[in-house]
């Protein structure tokens, strides 16, 4: 699975996830020199790449994901993580929908 961590994606859940599995293949929103990128650019990117986004933006880079999909372009997907979990509760959150799939 190959993963980037939004620009605003809280940084302890990324190393949470990097320790947890060092093999992890995820990089960051800034260590693929997308600062300041508009999210329609970074979808277009993580198409390219096949790529998951994991975000707490829900607000609009959800949006254009849909947009994507009824245009009918590539989009791997997007994992949305609520900011209040504490990193206990996201890795749990997480395995249980990983395994509802």
């Amino acid at each position: 699975m190959k993963l980037l961590a939004d620009e605003n994606f809280r940084g302890a859940i990324v190393r949470a996830l990097l320790r947890r599995r060092p093999d992890l293949d995820l990089v960051r929103v800034p260590d693929v020199g997308f600062c300041a990128a508009d999210d329609p650019t970074i979808l277009d990117w993580v198409a390219t790449e096949g790529r998951l986004v994991l975000t707490h933006d829900a607000a609009t880079l959800i949006g254009f994901a849909y947009e994507r999909v009824a245009a009918g372009q590539a989009m791997p997907g997007i994992i949305e993580v609520r900011q209040d979990l504490s990193i206990g509760l996201t890795k749990t959150k997480g395995a249980v929908n990983a395994n509802k799939r």
